[in-house]
This record gives C-alpha cells, structure tokens and sequence, in this order.
C-alpha cells in the first residue's frame, strides 16, 4: 500500500487557504428577511415521460418579504411551523393560458406549484453595510436576538460571500 506524502509548503498552502477563506464579523445592526414565494410552472415537451430536460414555464407569482419575523403588511398566511409568513396563492393558469405556451407536438404537464424562500441578513460594521445570502437557521437567530438588539458574532462563508452562522454575543 502506498503512503500519501503532504510537503510542508502544501500543507501551509491548505491550512492558510483554511483560515482566509472563513471569516468572522461582530455586529449591533443587523437585520434578517426572508422571502417567500409561491410560483406555477408548467413542464412542455415531445414527450413528457422520456425526455430528460422538458421546457419549463414559469406563469404566476407572489412573494412576500418576512422582515426579523414579524408580521408583514397586507394579506399573508401565517406564521406557519418555522415562523414564516406567506403570500396568498397565485391564480393557477388557465387552459388557455397552458395552450397558448405550448409548441406543435408537444405536450403540457400538470401545473406545479413551488415553494421558496430566499434568506438574507444585512449588516453593519463601521460605516459599512452587507447584505448576504443566510440560511434559515441564521435567520431565526437574528429573529430571537433582533429585539433586544443583542450583539452577534457572524461567521462567514467561503470568500465572505454569505453569512453560515450568527451566534449571540455578551454585551
């Protein structure tokens, strides 16, 4: 069996790629949303059980923005199980509004409706302010800490491109 041999300058290489690429940042301004969507999309192709990539419409949306968990304004539907707030559904297509999108010798699938959410936390650090994408788990710790206005440590993700933690911070 043959060894595996790391040089010294490839493990410094690894380990300081390790370190630059995951930072932290400790925040009183913050601010997390969550946007929720509702959208019909309708599958098109020559035939809808063989093929492996059918076109894909896109018809009716509604979003609505969740803002530090409370209540939005307007018509919503919620708080549902992970405290989110919702829009109300959008008309589903009609018939006719399939057929017209459809081209000669295809065929249309069943209207799907999707579900989404998009996860954001802006934050400020001396006169700057971010904004990056979050996860659901950020988001309900920036919920419970947004209150009080507690101080959150941030931990960034790869390149500071998005925030993978928010942990509450003594004051």
């Amino acid at each position: 069996m043959q060894k595996l041999k790391f040089s010294p300058s490839l493990m410094t290489a690894l380990t300081a790629l390790t370190i630059t690429s995951c930072s932290t940042a400790t925040t009183e301004q913050y601010e997390a949303t969550a946007l929720t969507s509702y959208t019909w999309q309708i599958k098109y192709a020559n035939n809808l059980t063989s093929e492996s990539q059918p076109r894909i419409e896109t018809f009716a949306k509604t979003s609505v923005l969740n803002r530090n968990g409370a209540q939005p304004l307007g018509k919503v539907i919620g708080p549902d199980d992970r405290g989110l707030w919702w829009p109300t559904l959008p008309p589903k297509p009609s018939v006719d509004k399939v057929e017209q999108r459809k081209k000669p010798q295809e065929e249309a699938g069943k209207p799907e409706l999707l579900k989404d959410v998009e996860y954001q936390i802006s934050y400020g650090v001396g006169n700057a302010q971010k904004t990056l994408p979050t996860n659901y788990d950020v988001y309900r710790q920036v919920v419970k800490a947004y209150p009080t206005r507690t101080p959150l440590q941030l931990t960034l993700g790869v390149n500071d491109n998005s925030v993978e933690k928010a942990e509450p911070v003594s004051k």
